[in-house]
């Protein structure tokens, strides 16, 4: 199977409804572009990619899971938005351009991220009619929880009281289960939910995500300090300058990878009850820690 093809369909299929999504003339004019211009900065659009991938994994429909993997691309994008003001990571650089309180103004861009997550609730309701209610109303449960206090938004928090302090490993992995890991932990569980996966697979879907998603952040910390402004697309380094609690600065460079690599080990293993529709998600691990952007 060839990723790069697969990851370039996903990502086209994703990125045309994302462009229909905002094109509602009831937004108004500069809330519209702030929304539009993040969400069309780029991107891997790894958290819809697995949702696609977890539904494909148990034979579900990329027509029901999209409004939901692109309903989480908004969450992830309004995340990106809050994090670069300067009341938090304080960055200038986004996938390459200018972020977005560089280009609107900071009122606007706390309000663009404000209006992504609420537009990707409404996105979420698209294919209500066509899923038992009971597993709908679960999987925006999930999202809720993973996104919010107990999850991504917690997690923003927890690193923030961390930044400028010496932590444990133990507290530097809770805030990557939580800041990172939980939002790509329920992209994946969510698709094969909808999907109406077994237990025995969500259970498995669940170890794979958790374990992609601290190897996510790993391989971000390690590129912060390995890759280039134009890899990266933002200013590199800035995990050092803020002082912000890392792998790396933990265990060293290649602790930081042999970590990864064992985690991306772990989440092949746990699909070794899945078929090969479960390839895409195989081959995702390994994307994850061996990408350079």
């Amino acid at each position: 199977m060839d990723l790069t093809s697969y990851l370039q369909e996903r990502k086209s299929l994703i990125e045309a409804e994302l462009t229909r999504s905002l094109k509602d003339s009831e937004i108004p004019k500069t809330l519209r572009q702030a929304m539009t211009y993040s969400l069309e900065a780029g991107g891997k659009r790894l958290r819809p990619i697995l949702t696609l991938a977890g539904a494909e994994a148990v034979g579900g429909s990329l027509e029901n899971v999209l409004p939901i993997a692109v309903a989480l691309e908004m969450i992830h994008t309004f995340s990106l938005i809050h994090d670069d003001l300067p009341a938090m990571d304080d960055d200038d650089l986004r996938r390459g351009k200018p972020t977005n309180h560089k280009v609107f103004g900071e009122a606007v861009a706390i309000l663009a991220g404000d209006a992504l997550l609420a537009e990707a609730f409404l996105m979420m309701t698209k294919r209500k009619d066509s899923i038992p209610a009971d597993r709908f109303m679960e999987v925006i449960h999930d999202i809720a929880i993973a996104s919010g206090a107990r999850g991504m938004t917690g997690g923003q928090v927890i690193d923030m009281e961390a930044t400028g302090h010496e932590i444990s490993e133990q507290s530097v992995e809770a805030i990557h289960r939580h800041k990172t890991g939980k939002l790509l932990t329920v992209s994946v569980v969510v698709g094969a939910k909808l999907s109406g996966a077994s237990s025995l697979h969500l259970n498995a879907l669940q170890k794979y995500g958790e374990a992609i998603g601290l190897a996510f952040q790993i391989a971000d910390d390690i590129l912060d300090l390995e890759g280039t402004e134009e890899e990266i697309g933002k200013d590199v380094r800035s995990d050092v300058s803020n002082a912000k609690a890392t792998y790396p600065s933990i265990f060293g460079l290649e602790g930081a990878r042999a970590k990864a690599k064992k985690l991306v080990d772990d989440a092949i293993g746990a699909l070794e009850t899945f078929d090969e529709r479960a390839e895409p998600l195989r081959l995702l691990a390994h994307y994850i820690i061996e990408r350079r952007k």
